[in-house]
């Protein structure tokens, strides 16, 4: 067994390393550099090169803002590339695929974190790929001249590039689950409804979806307010005289100021200046609206919003968020009025969008009530799924990393065994039993646990976010 595995893909000939008897494979264009003529333009395939390519070393991540609490990492140009975890690179394998999205709120992210090595998945079993796209202004921004959802457009070349070169890795191209988290979940239902991703995956898994997606009219108006902070339109020839790592800076001015933007509506109470466009050509509609035939696992963390609490202490008021602020607090009887502010931040960004989902076809549903050091917090399923437990900014929020293993393992054997033959352990959820996974110690199936929140929020549409 060589320490220097290579595999032929259709652009050319790659050899990577081998980590604790894992093929690893780094760095793998899948689309060209975004830049100079290609600027805010949909991804175009790789050429090939001659050769043997050295695929060791992460590509560099997509241009993003510091006011996310990430700085742009430097490197070159090729942001948008793969990662490969394989026991077993060989043709003819036929091992299950599973295609990991980051979150990042749509602006920021990158496949490169520790928190995302792919090595113990790929050692129960699967071919792990991770892969960057475009965020933030260049990947989301509602630009004049460009196509609409471009960091979507970026994972589905990314998809494409999985079915067409899987095989030499040893991943089966017809059965790729397609897994993320926060905007990866996003990303995730937003390819479940858009008509290019058809047939690229066979099941899906959304963790924590967030349920903001923009109107043409929001998007543009947002946009407009980054090219103001250099005195130019949103047009792709002005914004292209900008260096694309110097354009976040513009995203970090918005988002400094976003709260004055009352135009803006709930996404400047809570601070959200990037999310998918619902354009009507690449993303047709939001994926509550939409029936499926995919199967998915979906599902949350209970405390969804505390992290956000403590770490930003960004929250929006009951009256901009809940569908019935009166009826809300008389819900909850005896909490605190900072609780009823985690419950309905919660609910609107991140466990009623997931639940909703349900609704759309055939799924799995979750939740995650194992508690770290913020509860059972946005974020902490990243490790669990993973097995990253002590690797990786979101291990932080674990403290006991014993009792944390067994609940890694239970929502690893999940997923895999989902992503393998279609069934995660536990029934789908359906209107009247809706029985849910709880991920705990122990785990167990019960009725969904956040029937208040439930019976409030049922008939919200999750429409669109509009421009007052």
């Amino acid at each position: 067994m060589s320490d220097r595995p290579e595999v032929r893909v259709t652009a050319g000939k790659l050899r990577g390393t081998r980590e604790s008897g894992i093929a690893v494979f780094r760095g793998i264009p899948f689309a060209e550099p975004p830049v100079g003529a290609l600027r805010f333009a949909a991804p175009r395939p790789v050429r090939h090169w001659d050769g043997l390519r050295e695929a060791v070393e992460f590509g560099p991540p997509p241009p993003q803002a510091g006011a996310f609490g990430m700085d742009a990492v430097p490197g070159g140009d090729d942001w948008l590339t793969v990662n490969v975890w394989s026991p077993e690179p060989s043709q003819g394998a036929g091992l299950p695929v599973m295609v990991w999205i980051q979150g990042g709120g749509y602006g920021i992210g990158m496949s490169g974190l520790a928190e995302y090595d792919g090595a113990r998945l790929a050692r129960d079993g699967v071919v792990l790929v991770t892969f960057n796209y475009r965020v933030g202004i260049e990947g989301f921004a509602r630009i004049e001249g460009a196509p609409a959802n471009r960091g979507l457009l970026d994972q589905v070349a990314a998809l494409e590039w999985v079915r067409g070169n899987i095989r030499a890795f040893g991943g089966d191209p017809d059965l790729v689950t397609v897994f993320g988290q926060s905007a990866g979940g996003g990303s995730v239902a937003s390819l479940l409804v858009m008509p290019l991703a058809e047939g690229l995956f066979r099941r899906a898994i959304a963790q924590s979806v967030p349920g903001t997606y923009f109107t043409p009219e929001l998007a543009g108006d947002i946009a407009a307010a980054f090219a103001a902070e250099y005195e130019l339109l949103p047009t792709v020839s002005q914004l292209s005289t900008v260096d694309p790592r110097e354009l976040p800076a513009a995203g970090d001015e918005v988002t400094a100021k976003i709260g004055q933007r009352t135009r803006w509506g709930q996404a400047a109470h809570r601070s959200i200046p990037f999310a998918p466009v619902v354009d009507g050509e690449v993303l047709p509609t939001t994926p509550w609206e939409a029936s499926r035939q995919v199967d998915i696992i979906a599902g949350h963390t209970r405390d969804e919003q505390r992290l956000f609490s403590v770490i930003e202490n960004a929250s929006a008021p009951l009256e901009v968020l809940a569908p019935d602020a009166r009826r809300y607090r008389e819900s909850f009887p005896g909490v605190s009025p900072d609780e009823l502010l985690e419950f309905v931040n919660s609910d609107w960004l991140f466990r009623m969008p997931s639940l909703h989902l349900a609704k759309t076809g055939r799924t799995y549903l979750y939740e995650l009530t194992w508690s770290g050091i913020l509860g059972a917090c946005h974020g902490l399923d990243v490790p669990l799924v993973f097995g990253n437990l002590q690797r990786g900014q979101p291990a932080m929020l674990i403290e006991d990393v014993a009792a944390a293993e067994a609940v890694s393992a239970d929502m690893r054997a999940a997923w895999i065994a989902f992503a393998t033959h279609g069934d995660p352990g536990w029934p789908a959820y359906e209107p009247e039993g809706r029985l849910t996974r709880i991920f705990d110690t122990p785990s167990t199936v019960a009725a969904y646990p956040e029937e208040t929140s439930r019976l409030l929020w049922q008939d919200y549409a999750f429409a669109p976010l509009p421009l007052l």
